[in-house]
């Protein structure tokens, strides 16, 4: 019987599945969108009945398309957006909505945490910064103002979790994912009383489910879950891991030569060493999934999604050219920068549309419009905007390491010749993209394999089932024109800093 490993990736709007062999070979893949719920202004949620049906349709789809036999299955690990806030009770029913990462309700709690010096009380606990979008935050929302919501709930568990607990019945947390949320002490890897009362958060310690490791075995398929998924009774399900350690050992992050870059919902900006980088200037240290390894972060929600939100909202008639033609919107986009020139247009985007890496106030925008500009020319703008936001990210994480010989770039966005090759040309290094377009189920697959051992380690897993595929090498003839344009958008955004708050 040869083995077969499924991966499982929740993000923000988009479930997916896929099968893969033990090389790496993907023999299927399934999808579906959820509906985001926007009840107020910056709340962003999602219906967690509907998340679970999304997850056992892909499964089904997947089983049925990779014509496997559901014993065949070895293993099955799931990965999600880390933060964010799922709760269910005693009974495992889903209280209330889920919470999305980029839900920003709980701001002013942060602002308060930075004003009163809890930020800096908690860091050498927590390496990273707070943001709106943790469950740190979001419980303490919950605490002031739906606080029966809170007392109802039995345990406090990420998106991936959530999937696991219903797969198998049994409640985890895992150590990838909670080293991310600001309620646990990385340091000494474990929960802390401490820690939790200086969020005034001391209550919640009991509903806080055990932590287990990425490759660990948390249960094994129900009954129940059998006959909604069509998976085997007793498919062994792993641990799991947070979608940046997914991406990164997807990537091929088995050692700290290498640099990481997810261009998705998020701007992921990664790289792991053997000691913890403590910075407040950072974004986030968390646990990796290799043992003895740290994953230290520098992310913000201002990556592809931008695109997606711009052609939805003004490419209706492209939407149409697109069918007709029998591509997607996002081909007739490639198009349109490809038919411009790097110094033909100097507008600046910011890609702030979901939340921000320098204010928590700060607007999506594009400055410097003129009337002979084209869709093409602001398509190119948001295009850099969000490359640009990249380099930021980088450009931090580069005080604390070497610059590297290249940069592991996945996402949606490396379905786009011309969104790689700017990456290369902003960045001025080789970006090599991975085998596959789905990093996230690929990087839980590997973890499903470690966990049931088909590998002895996830540095074996990787080089098994890690390919790069295509390798886009910077043109020097761009160094200039973009690194002046990068320079245009660090001073406009400079310029913009003291509006911010009067903009909110």
């Amino acid at each position: 019987m040869a083995p077969f490993l499924i991966g499982i990736d929740n993000g923000g709007t988009v479930t997916k599945a896929a099968v893969y062999t033990v090389d790496g070979r993907e023999l299927a893949v399934s999808s579906r969108k959820t509906v985001m719920i926007m009840p107020q202004p910056g709340h962003t949620e999602r219906d967690m009945e509907e998340l679970w049906k999304a997850n056992v349709s892909v499964i089904k789809e997947v089983l049925a398309k990779s014509g496997i036999d559901p014993k065949e299955v070895a293993g099955v690990a799931v990965t999600g957006h880390g933060n964010g806030l799922y709760l269910v009770d005693a009974a495992g029913k889903p209280v209330g909505n889920g919470i999305v990462s980029t839900d920003t309700r709980a701001k002013h709690l942060v602002e308060q945490w930075y004003q009163d010096g809890t930020a800096e009380r908690v860091l050498p606990k927590t390496m990273q910064s707070i943001w709106a979008g943790q469950p740190v935050a979001l419980l303490g929302w919950l605490q002031a103002n739906r606080r029966e919501a809170l007392e109802k709930a039995r345990w406090i568990l990420m998106c991936k979790d959530f999937i696991r607990y219903r797969l198998t019945g049994e409640a985890y947390a895992e150590v990838t994912d909670i080293s991310g949320t600001n309620l646990f002490n990385i340091k000494d890897v474990s929960y802390d009383d401490e820690l939790l009362a200086e969020f005034g958060l001391q209550g919640i310690a009991d509903k806080l489910p055990p932590v287990k490791y990425s490759a660990d075995i948390c249960g094994y398929v129900t009954e129940q879950a059998a006959k909604e998924t069509g998976l085997a009774v007793g498919t062994p399900v792993a641990g799991g891991l947070f979608d940046i350690d997914a991406s990164a050992i997807a990537s091929g992050v088995t050692d700290e030569d290498k640099l990481c870059v997810v261009a998705g919902t998020w701007s992921i900006n990664e790289y792991i060493t053997k000691e913890p980088v403590v910075d407040k200037a950072l974004f986030m240290t968390s646990i990796y999934c290799i043992p003895g390894y740290w994953l230290t972060l520098e992310g913000s929600p201002t990556s592809a999604s931008n695109l997606e939100w711009f052609t939805n909202e003004f490419f209706s008639q492209e939407h149409d050219a697109a069918l007709k033609q029998g591509i997607s919107v996002y081909e007739l986009c490639n198009q349109m920068v490809a038919s411009t020139k790097p110094e033909d247009s100097h507008i600046v985007f910011f890609p702030f549309l979901f939340g921000s890496n320098v204010d928590a106030n700060a607007k999506a925008c594009f400055i410097g419009l003129n009337g002979w500009h084209t869709k093409a020319h602001m398509v190119r703008a948001l295009y850099e905007g969000v490359v640009f936001g990249h380099r930021q990210h980088i450009d931090k994480l580069l005080v604390h390491r070497s610059r590297p010989k290249a940069v592991r770039l996945a996402g949606g966005a490396t379905r786009s010749e011309e969104w790689m090759q700017m990456f290369a040309d902003v960045l001025q290094l080789p970006v090599e993209v991975v085998e596959g377009t789905e990093q996230g189920t690929l990087g839980a697959s590997i973890c499903a394999g470690v966990a049931t051992k088909h590998f002895d380690s996830f540095s074996q897993a990787a080089e098994s089932m890690v390919k790069v595929s295509k390798m886009y090498t910077p043109q020097e003839q761009h160094r200039d024109i973009y690194e002046q344009k990068y320079q245009a958008y660090l001073e406009v955004l400079e310029a913009l800093q003291p509006l911010w708050k009067k903009l909110s």
